[in-house]
């Protein structure tokens, strides 16, 4: 079975990917292009105005209302082109901000829907990046485009024409010529330098996985004292990302001196023509101004082409990871016209199941049993038998490579993944908690409960009285991934949260594995109460919590090798028995252990010692 990947995705792949997103607001986009065609008009307008009033004002023609006609129709013209420039933004702002934000919340979404294998194998700090510089880059490439690229080739267009309406040939083909070079040798180079980038990209994200990884294992970093080593690792993708960079900036100054060149030549040879028209009396000084104000207005987006291009071509690149995120495959989707999980009483049956997370190695083996409706089941074994990937296929993180999973006699893959998973609560081994406070954290599981149904689900999982017991109570912060709390606080969390979701079906991975005996049987006798009219399955490593199930199923290298109740089982003097007998023989020893030991004083009542 392989693993999906994010496809490899061009620039250009890329660049179509995003253009739905802008032709959904394709109003506004027209206009936002109309007010630029209007602003360029304007602003190519301005020389022409000004070449007539200095060529109006000669004292052997000058008329004074005609340059007071033409000073009016200059600032006009000056408003015009500032006006139009503005309301061309004004326009587009939400057309590039929405994009923005559709792509970003499409990206979000799929990586929620993709598989969990693809998750278990994804780098955080790394794809968290991608996202990031992609939506960017959006931003970035949009901006340019829009305000920049197209305004520049309108404005070059029209000025070409002008030069060669009003003056010779020469003037609009060496304007043609350098445009031509300047645009070659941008291209050229900037492709050349992309390579670069993406090298920049690469290392940049893998320095911020190690980063992140490193300090989301912060305990375990102190607990080998290894910050150097760490530090180490972490400057080693700096030095790289830092050789890349300078390439790349290196390349950015050969880029500019070859355009300054590029220009400097063309805008010499021009004044040089124009100057030299004026003397030889086939050029007003008029027109001489109408050459040098048309060159600069030439330079300017000249001169930007080579940073828009630039921009745009990192712009490119830095989104193409993100639309790559968008091909991953997902592993796991509805079928067309799944219907919803229709229960009638929730119960759950395994047929001939087999299962691997890959080819080469075997989890579940030819795998069958029922859970009835309102029924516990238990199952037990040894590391690696195959327990807990019952609940990932259960919920269909997974699908099986053979056999069927159904509840209440319908097959888990022909309905919808939300209808079926809100039926399945479960209390994992180990739990894991959002950085936000206890009430968020309990909450999670019907963000629409209200307040007393939170505290009685904290009620029921007994952790009221110790979140009370805190000097901020239920807002409590948790901390990443709850590490202010023991890990039975966490665990009565969870299974507070797993309550509020009141779902038909219970999973029980392992749920009170990190308590202690007091309160393990306490949360036991409540969970046996909860579980009373539910289909419980409960995946065990303490038998004592389970002596009450209907049926034990003990597994062993993916097939089950016993099953029944618990006295059966013992009576049958197999693998369970002995795993029962080898667990009261610890206990006992454990027990043992803690009455010589003289009592620890109480300590007083505060926070808990994570904090």
């Amino acid at each position: 079975m392989t693993t999906s990947r994010p496809a490899p995705t061009g620039s250009w792949t890329a660049l179509k990917s995003l253009l739905p997103y802008v032709w959904e607001y394709r109003a506004r986009l027209l206009l936002a292009l109309g007010c630029l065609v209007i602003a360029k008009v304007a602003n190519v307008g301005l020389p022409l105005t000004l070449k007539a009033i200095v060529d109006g004002l000669d004292p052997r023609q000058a008329v004074l209302a005609v340059p007071i006609s033409l000073v009016a129709g200059y600032g006009l013209l000056r408003l015009s082109s500032t006006l139009f420039s503005e309301l061309r933004d004004i326009l587009f702002a939400r057309v590039a901000q929405r994009s923005i934000r559709n792509v970003a919340l499409k990206t979000f979404r799929h990586l929620h829907a993709l598989s969990l294998r693809f998750h278990l194998e994804r780098q955080t700090g790394g794809m968290t990046r991608d996202v990031e510089r992609g939506t960017k880059g959006i931003d970035t490439l949009l901006s340019y485009a829009i305000f920049s690229i197209i305004p520049t080739f309108v404005e070059i267009t029209l000025i070409g024409i002008v030069l060669l309406r009003n003056f010779s040939v020469w003037f609009a083909l060496i304007t043609l010529l350098a445009l031509a070079s300047y645009i070659f040798f941008t291209v050229v180079i900037t492709e050349w330098r992309t390579h670069f980038r993406r090298a920049m990209n690469e290392l940049d994200s893998r320095a911020s996985t190690r980063a992140i990884d490193s300090l989301l294992n912060y305990e375990t970093v102190k607990y080998f004292g290894n910050e150097d080593f760490e530090t180490s690792r972490y400057d080693e993708s700096l030095q790289r990302w830092e050789e890349a960079s300078v390439k790349s900036r290196t390349s950015l100054g050969l880029l500019n001196a070859t355009q300054a060149f590029i220009i400097a030549s063309a805008v010499t040879t021009l004044m040089a023509l124009a100057a030299r028209g004026v003397v030889a009396g086939t050029m007003s000084v008029g027109d001489l101004v109408l050459v040098n104000v048309l060159l600069i207005q030439l330079y300017m987006p000249l001169n930007f082409l080579g940073v828009m291009y630039r921009e745009i071509k990192q712009a490119v690149t830095d989104m193409e990871k993100l639309f790559g995120l968008l091909e991953v495959h997902r592993e796991v989707d509805d079928e067309p016209g799944a219907a919803p999980l229709a229960l009638a009483g929730a119960s759950i049956r395994f047929e001939h199941v087999d299962f691997s997370y890959e080819a080469k190695r075997q989890i579940l083996r030819d795998l069958s049993f029922e859970v009835p409706a309102g029924h516990k089941v238990a199952v037990v074994g040894t590391s690696g038998a195959g327990k807990s990937t019952l609940a990932r296929l259960l919920f269909r993180f997974y699908d099986v490579n053979a056999g069927s999973i159904s509840i209440d006699g319908q097959d888990i893959r022909r309905v919808t993944q939300a209808s079926l998973r809100r039926a399945i609560g479960i209390v994992p081994q180990d739990t894991v908690l959002f950085n936000d406070t206890l009430w968020y954290n309990i909450a999670y599981g019907d963000p629409e409960a209200g307040d007393e149904e939170v505290i009685a689900a904290g009620r029921s999982a007994h952790i009221h009285e110790f979140v009370m017991a805190l000097p901020d109570g239920y807002s409590t912060m948790v901390g990443e991934r709850g590490l202010k709390l023991s890990g039975g606080e966490k665990q009565r969390v969870a299974i507070a949260r797993t309550l509020l979701k009141r779902p038909a079906i219970l999973i029980f991975d392992e749920a009170t594995s990190a308590l202690d005996s007091r309160t393990e049987k306490l949360i036991q006798a409540e969970l046996r109460e909860i579980a009373e009219n539910r289909t419980t399955l409960v995946i065990a490593h303490r038998l004592s919590t389970i002596v009450d199930a209907d049926q034990i199923l003990v597994m062993e290298a993916g097939r089950i090798i016993e099953r029944g109740t618990h006295r059966e089982l013992l009576a049958r003097g197999g693998t369970y028995a002995q795993m029962w007998e080898l667990q009261q023989q610890e206990e006992e020893e454990e027990y043992a252990g803690l009455a010589s030991v003289q009592p620890a004083p109480v300590p007083a009542r505060g926070l808990p010692e994570a904090y």
